[in-house]
């Protein structure tokens, strides 16, 4: 396999990773609404719409912010075209969180409202995540260099951890925990919190396989995404690390 992988079409040689990236997006909404139907929503359908647009407007804000401070040495030289081609699948959970939570404060909406989304989120980045991975190193989502056996060239004629398969794989097992423990009892909300948690702590660990660049304290823009994470999540964390969050139904937050 020659990286990045393109395909023909009239002629002409294209990425993957847009086609697979939108193909994504489509997936993710429609499986959300399959999953919708028969479900007895305490928000109504028309604040779902507002808080969805909140979603989209915080990803889109959160998954350039963090993109360009992947790299802070050239903030300096942003443009339009490298902020619309920068993005960052983890920025953009940061701020659609924060995109959801002050769309709800400002229509009023008191509860939990992210369980629905987290098995079709968990597709479109399965999806998603393909694309970029064969992208190779014209993503830069690549890895380091490493001596494993399992080691790609991603193009550069380097062996690199295939930091993308890594996260398919996590996020397929993830996606098979979260099918099994559909039907236990958890009070509203916590699988969203459950997701982000999980998804989060594994990026930032992930994140020292990748030749990141050092935003503060030696960490990046992604390592501080998901310390911010944990500290907006610090009740529930206690909850996870004590054992309590699958003992109990109810709480009050």
């Amino acid at each position: 396999m020659t990286f990045p992988v393109q395909f023909e079409f009239a002629g002409q040689l294209y990425h993957w990773h847009f086609l697979l990236e939108t193909f994504a997006f489509l997936v993710g909404v429609r499986l959300y609404y399959f999953m919708r139907k028969g479900v007895d929503d305490p928000i109504s359908s028309q604040n779902r719409l507002w808080i969805m647009l909140g979603a989209m407007l915080g990803a889109l804000i959160g998954s350039r912010l963090f993109a360009i401070l992947e790299d802070p040495a050239h903030v300096s030289q942003l443009n339009f075209q490298v902020l619309y081609a920068s993005k960052t699948i983890a920025g953009g959970l940061l701020g659609g969180l924060f995109g959801v939570e002050l769309i709800k404060k400002i229509i009023g909406v008191h509860v939990a409202s992210g369980d629905i989304y987290v098995i079709p989120i968990l597709v479109a980045l399965i999806i998603g995540r393909w694309g970029c991975f064969l992208m190779g190193v014209a993503e830069p989502t690549y890895g380091t260099p490493t001596n494993l056996s399992w080691g790609m060239d991603l193009g550069d004629g380097l062996q690199r951890h295939p930091v993308m398969l890594y996260e398919i794989l996590f996020a397929s097992c993830l996606l098979l925990f979260f099918i099994l423990i559909r039907k236990k009892k958890l009070p509203n909300g916590e699988r969203f919190k459950l997701f982000m948690v999980l998804y989060f702590l594994f990026r930032f660990l992930i994140e020292f396989l990748k030749p990141y660049q050092s935003l503060f304290l030696n960490l990046s823009s992604i390592h501080w995404s998901a310390i911010i994470i944990f500290i907006y999540y610090y009740k529930f964390l206690w909850r996870l690390l004590s054992g309590k969050l699958f003992r109990q139904t109810a709480y009050e937050d």
